[in-house]
């Protein structure tokens, strides 16, 4: 039987419903339930969830929902009283360690605490996400834009606006960041040094970064464009001022650029433009195999070369080969187990997983959609990050419920030959995902050891000792628990390659002359160099993003977000529309 809860004028941010869903799951009697505030969008959730009712369409965007299929009429009272001390406890948590002085509920308010702070970070439901970029730009703030589902239209419009203002829009949907050594978002701790990143992907970004750690090496400015600046509608604006500001930055002494399959007419003007840079580039365009560098512009194959080409820059030394010595353990495999299955919660180690395999295999499938990256045969790889797997629900770097069920639907499959998996750390993620597989992991291998079949987990941790996840005991449990733990993804993939006899080899590439470029470099406003050294920001929306700030030496003042005039997108334009005249006006006199 479906009750409908409603919670009149009662925000709370979208990652605290989406813990508290699965929260109310595991009480007894429960068979489905959804919390979700009352927008047009959610509402379509609910419905395609099965949790449709009549009472549902009464509720407000500023209303809090909770539908629920429960046994008994008698669990609705528990429900209410459940769900209110689970987010009493959650404001009581965001509370530790707050300075109410600087916790506001307006923009005006923000921006007169927060005139010193260069960049704003914003984490409001998509939905409202434009309006909000629009106004932080037009305070003359870079932005950060952490929010998804902002239309490709809306997008480069912004990027548009914040390079003619000279300043930054780092998103939409740009999941990670470093700061003048600060992590943002999603993010790990990294120390500072002379390696400078652009990166139009997060997890990239992660692993890179957190390899270059463990190199001994560091980050102090690591800038997100979003996984759509370098598609066609988009043009990159964002990845080439980053270039820019990167190459006119004295303490950096190397760059590294990093993106998904970008649209081949702005890949050929973002390479253009790394010919022109005035230190040494590494670049990684996932889904390319380059077969030599040029002087100047070392070309990756994977992430963990780019990471270590990049060291090698740094030191003063020119690139090794990749060493694919592996220690790949010896695994007596039935001859029926021939596919591999990657179950990722990193968008970009999808990517890079699902290149090795085509490469290897001379499978030459295409994204297949609903998430897989790759799936022919029986070989699949599958980001379960995808909006496919996140409609109303937290990201699989929280939760692992998606990500366990496939794995022992994986292993209950006679010709699964290896499965593949990433743990990411760092500031946003799970605080023991490792203890959260755990189960799952040992059930695949056991249920596959029943029925006289050996069956390899894979894994790899991104993440650093500095990380606020114990990274070594994250190493412990997976090991306990039976993983073959590689230092990197790109070795995870080899090892699974190498047991079903498909071995990785990269070669040293040769260094050829470099090309000649006609690209300028982007011109860098005052502005835009403030984002080198910045350590004071307005933090829109997630309280854990201004923790995170201010846990590693910077301060945020935190912009407890709701949506102003009844959630009602329209009216919040002509709003914006009508201050910006106003401003004008003021001007003008």
């Amino acid at each position: 039987m479906l009750h409908t809860i409603i919670e009149k004028n009662s925000y709370q941010d979208s990652i605290v419903l989406m813990l508290l869903t699965n929260y109310l799951e595991t009480l007894d009697g429960v068979n489905n339930v959804q919390v979700m505030m009352g927008t047009p969008a959610n509402k379509d959730i609910f419905k395609t969830g099965g949790l449709a009712t009549d009472e549902l369409e009464k509720a407000s965007p500023n209303d809090m929902v909770i539908v629920l299929d429960a046994d008994s009429d008698d669990l609705v009272d528990e429900v209410i009283e459940k769900s209110k001390e689970y987010l009493d406890e959650q404001g009581q948590a965001d509370d530790q360690g707050t300075d109410d002085e600087q916790r506001v509920k307006t923009w005006d308010k923000a921006l007169e605490l927060g005139k010193d702070a260069p960049v704003a970070l914003i984490s409001v439901p998509g939905t409202y996400a434009a309006g909000e970029v629009e106004k932080a730009l037009d305070a003359g703030k870079h932005v950060f834009c952490f929010s998804d589902n902002v239309t490709i239209e809306d997008e480069a419009r912004l990027k548009n606006l914040a390079h003619e203002k000279g300043l930054l829009l780092m998103g939409p949907d740009c999941g990670t960041g470093i700061a003048n050594g600060i992590p943002l978002a999603f993010a790990n701790r990294i120390r500072k040094g002379g390696i400078g990143m652009v990166g139009a992907s997060g997890t990239g970004i992660q692993e890179v970064s957190t390899i270059i750690h463990k190199l001994g090496a560091g980050v102090t400015n690591a800038i997100g464009t979003g996984g759509r600046d370098l598609k066609a509608a988009v043009q990159g604006t964002t990845f080439k001022d980053a270039v820019a500001l990167l190459d006119q930055d004295p303490n950096v002494k190397v760059i590294v650029a990093i993106s998904k399959p970008p649209a081949k007419e702005v890949r050929d003007d973002v390479v253009a433009l790394l010919r022109a840079a005035s230190k040494p580039v590494v670049a990684i365009f996932l889904g390319e195999k380059p077969a030599a560098h040029e002087e100047g512009l070392y070309r990756a194959y994977t992430l963990e070369e780019t990471a270590r080409i990049a060291v090698d820059l740094l030191n003063g030394q020119q690139p090794e080969a990749i060493d694919d010595q592996l220690e790949v353990p010896t695994i007596k495999l039935d001859p029926k187990q021939k596919y591999i299955k990657g179950y990722y919660s990193g968008g970009t180690l999808a990517y890079e997983a699902a290149t090795l395999m085509n490469d290897a295999l001379g499978l030459n499938a295409q994204d297949a959609g609903d998430g897989y990256i790759l799936k022919k045969e029986g070989y699949e790889v599958i980001d379960l990050g995808d909006d496919v797997y996140t409609q109303g629900r937290p990201h699989p770097m929280i939760d692992a419920t998606k990500r366990k069920e496939m794995m022992v639907e994986a292993g209950n499959d006679p010709e699964t030959a290896a499965i593949l998996i990433d743990i990411v750390l760092g500031y946003g993620a799970h605080d023991n995902m490792a203890g959260e597989l755990e189960p799952a992991i040992k059930k695949v291998i056991a249920d596959a050891k029943a029925q006289g079949r050996n069956l390899p987990v894979i894994g790899t941790i991104v993440g650093t000792d500095l990380d606020p996840q114990d990274y070594h005991n994250q190493q412990k449990i997976l090991q306990d628990a039976g993983v073959i733990l590689c230092q990197s993804n790109a070795q995870a993939v080899k090892t699974a390659l190498a047991l079903v006899g498909k071995p990785v080899h990269e070669d040293l590439k040769p260094i050829l002359p470099e090309e000649a470029s006609d690209a300028v470099m982007p011109a860098v406003s005052e502005d835009l160099q403030k984002l080198l050294t910045v350590d004071k920001f307005i933090n829109v929306g997630l309280e854990s993003f201004a923790k995170a700030i201010n846990e590693n030496g910077g301060h945020a003042v935190q912009f407890d977000w709701h949506p102003v005039s009844g959630g009602n997108v329209e009216l919040q334009k002509a709003l914006i529309f009508l201050n910006k005249v106003s401003l004008n006006k003021k001007v003008e006199v």
